[in-house]
């Protein structure tokens, strides 16, 4: 008799037949709302790191132009400006930060300049005009009048090792790191085609 009571009396309330299913609700919706926020932190993050991977492939960009328009500038000596894809310019080279003389050796110390980062700096006078790490290398292709200049930097996530020698090795991390076995490096190249003016 007690228990038909009560059903008679929950059936009667719908607010006394539904007190705990509120509390259920608000739980699973904090989870929900857990989730997504965690997932648009996630989003975030890769946001920026494809930022600063667009932002470095643009500067690679601009530091090609710079050295295929000095190699075109000077073409009866371009074979001068030939770097060893092993001992590439920029960070870690030894060139001087003031850049004096004209021709070969003044555009070599300025593009190494260039590729340190040298044309903005922070508040702290360190140099962040570049990309992360950024090496230069110029080939002679063989023939004489072809050259490739290869920009090699620090990417953010590991992909494939690209196919071009300049920096190799120089990008791994340490022990245990993603970035092993050039991974994390990037290169962009360009052809210099020179001109031979003086043939018919």
């Amino acid at each position: 008799m007690v228990a038909q009571e009560m059903r008679v009396l929950c059936n009667s309330n719908p607010v006394l037949s539904m007190r705990g299913v509120s509390l259920i609700e608000v739980l699973v919706t904090m989870v929900i709302l857990a989730v997504g926020l965690l997932g648009l932190a996630g989003l975030q993050v890769r946001l920026q790191s494809s930022e600063l991977e667009s932002y470095q492939r643009t500067q690679a960009l601009i530091l090609l132009e710079d050295m295929e328009n000095r190699l075109s500038s000077n073409r009866r000596i371009a074979a001068t400006y030939v770097t060893a894809t092993a001992n590439p310019l920029g960070t870690g080279d030894s060139q001087p930060t003031s850049c004096t003389g004209n021709g070969q050796s003044f555009d070599t110390c300025q593009w190494s300049n260039a590729l340190k980062g040298a044309s903005e700096q922070s508040s702290t006078s360190t140099n962040v005009g570049a990309m992360i790490g950024a090496r230069g290398c110029i080939e002679d292709l063989g023939t004489g009048d072809q050259f490739m200049i290869t920009v090699a930097w620090q990417g953010m996530t590991p992909i494939s090792a690209p196919a071009s020698t300049c920096g190799t090795g120089l990008y791994d991390g340490e022990t245990g790191a993603k970035c092993v076995n050039d991974l994390c490096r990037r290169t962009m190249s360009t052809i210099v085609r020179i001109a031979n003016l003086a043939s018919p």
